[in-house]
This record gives structure tokens, C-alpha cells and sequence, in this order.
């Protein structure tokens, strides 16, 4: 079955236009959804469209946009829709940044990049390898979802991911939550413990390692309920120490790093990487 690209257009950087496909990269089928339900008879619930005491028929409804209370200024879903601007078939790399110079709450949904034909490929791939050997994101703007998002390119495995970016005015500022530990310094002691601590447990990152417990638990409640059974418990691994402060929880805590740790199991078909 041929992929279906979410968004097709071009990454253009200077004088070089390079056509490209995207798509989706989260996995949505993965998520258990839920339908309405009348408990009394176990029927579904509808919503039904209504304006005032009428019912209206979908093709009869447009945008408004309220100017004063009960006042709208009427626009159509196709006007909107036929709206062009530069970034809606052209992703222009504005400028090139540090991999680590984007702090990660800006980050929102990502996005596979591929050429859009065999003779894009030697393209594609000099503005892949060149940022990976640079160690350099490209941020841009591009009109998707409804939006013009503010965009990062970079590296992906072997080909590249489009990132899009919240706006510095949709983040709250940290201040007011962070006011009264900003003058804190930690005991040095405590400090050299942590550092040891983190030291001990560093890895390399491997997404399969970890799986999403509250999805199990909840797929277990509905298989109980199909098959008549009281529910299994998800068992989770949870750390036993009993400690009474944070030196002796960091202690404790190292002395538990020298033993051999379990690891969680791996699904290879479903793993992942991205550089």
C-alpha cells in the first residue's frame, strides 16, 4: 500500500528547492478510544447539530468569528482553506541552530521527511549529512494543521524529521513557579552524591526499554470485562529502601546501582531510533 504523504511540497535553503513528502510520525493507533454510551439501554450517544430550537444540516454551517457578544463576522471553511501564503508549499530554512540551542518545551509533533523522488536523493542527502556533521538543526515556518508553525529540520535515521515548534508566546514564563527556590544551593555533599548517583546510572537511550503501563491496565480492564473476570493487577517494579532523608536516600540508592538491574522487555519490530 503506497504511504500517503500528510503535507507534499518543498525545503528550500537559498538557491537549493528540494521537493519532499511528509508524514505523520506518531503512532495514533495506538491509543484506546472511547464511545459515549446511554448506560440505561447500551446505546450510543449522537450529537446532534442544532442552532437555537432547529436542527441544521452540516454543509449549512460556517466559521464565525464573535467581534461583540452575539455578533460574528461570517467566514466560510473554504476561504480558509484557499488561503496562501508563502510557507503553505514552501518550507524556507531561515536559519541554521545549535541541536541543543532549542530547549525541549518547545518541541510539539513530529514528522518524517522524505524525498519526493528517486532523482531528489543525492539532494536530500547532502542537506541530511550536512547537518548531522554540523551538529545544526534548520528553523523555518510552514503553513500545516490549520497553522503557520514554526518548524525545525533535522537528521532522522536515515532520512529527516520536520518538528514543529510552540511560539515563545504560548509558553507560560517559569518565574512565578520558580521564585522561591531561584537563590537555592545545594549541600555539597548531597551534591556529589546525586553526581555520583547519575554517573552510575547513565545509559544509552533505548524508547523500547519503556512501555506505557496505564494503557496495559486499562486494555486488561476491558478484556476482563469481555471475557467475565475480576481485572489482573499491572505489576510495577517499585523501589523497596526505606529512607529518612536525602542523604541516606542517595546511599541507598547507589548502593541498589551496583546490582545487576532488570530490564524491561524489548519489542525490536516496533523500536525505533532517530538521530
Amino acid at each position: 500500500m503506497a504511504l500517503r504523504p500528510y503535507w507534499s511540497g518543498h525545503i528550500r535553503l537559498s538557491l537549493v528547492s528540494l521537493p519532499v513528502n511528509i508524514y505523520a510520525a506518531l503512532n495514533r493507533s495506538r491509543t484506546i478510544a472511547f464511545h459515549e454510551i446511554y448506560k440505561p439501554t447500551g446505546e450510543r450517544v449522537r450529537h446532534q447539530l442544532v442552532a437555537g430550537d432547529k436542527d441544521v444540516e452540516r454543509d449549512d454551517i460556517v466559521k464565525g468569528y464573535e467581534v461583540e457578544k452575539g455578533e460574528y463576522v461570517l467566514i466560510d471553511p473554504d476561504e480558509i482553506k484557499d488561503l496562501r501564503i508563502p510557507s503553505s508549499d514552501t518550507l524556507d530554512i531561515a536559519e541554521f541552530v545549535d541541536a541543543a540551542a532549542i530547549d525541549a518545551i518547545y518541541f510539539e509533533s513530529p514528522y518524517y521527511v522524505a524525498p519526493a523522488a528517486r532523482s531528489d536523493q543525492a539532494t536530500f542527502a547532502v542537506m541530511r549529512d550536512a547537518m548531522r556533521d554540523t551538529g545544526k538543526f534548520g528553523v523555518g515556518q510552514l503553513a500545516i494543521g490549520g497553522r503557520e508553525r514554526l518548524c525545525c529540520l533535522r537528521p532522522c535515521g536515515a532520512g529527516m524529521m520536520i518538528e514543529t515548534l510552540r511560539y515563545e508566546d504560548e509558553i507560560r514564563a517559569c518565574d512565578p513557579y520558580f521564585d522561591s527556590i531561584r537563590d537555592k544551593r545545594p549541600n555539597p555533599d548531597e551534591l556529589d552524591l546525586a553526581k555520583e548517583l547519575i554517573k552510575r546510572r547513565t545509559a544509552t537511550f533505548d524508547a523500547g526499554r519503556f512501555h506505557d503501563h496505564y494503557r496495559e491496565a486499562l486494555q486488561e480492564l476491558i478484556d476482563a470485562r469481555i471475557e467475565h473476570r475480576e481485572p489482573k493487577p499491572v505489576e510495577a517494579e517499585r523501589p523497596t529502601a526505606k529512607v529518612v532523608n536525602l542523604m541516606d536516600a542517595l546511599r541507598e540508592s547507589l548502593k541498589a546501582s551496583d546490582k545487576p538491574t532488570k530490564s524491561a522487555p524489548n519489542n525490536k519490530t516496533t523500536r525505533k531510533k532517530a538521530s
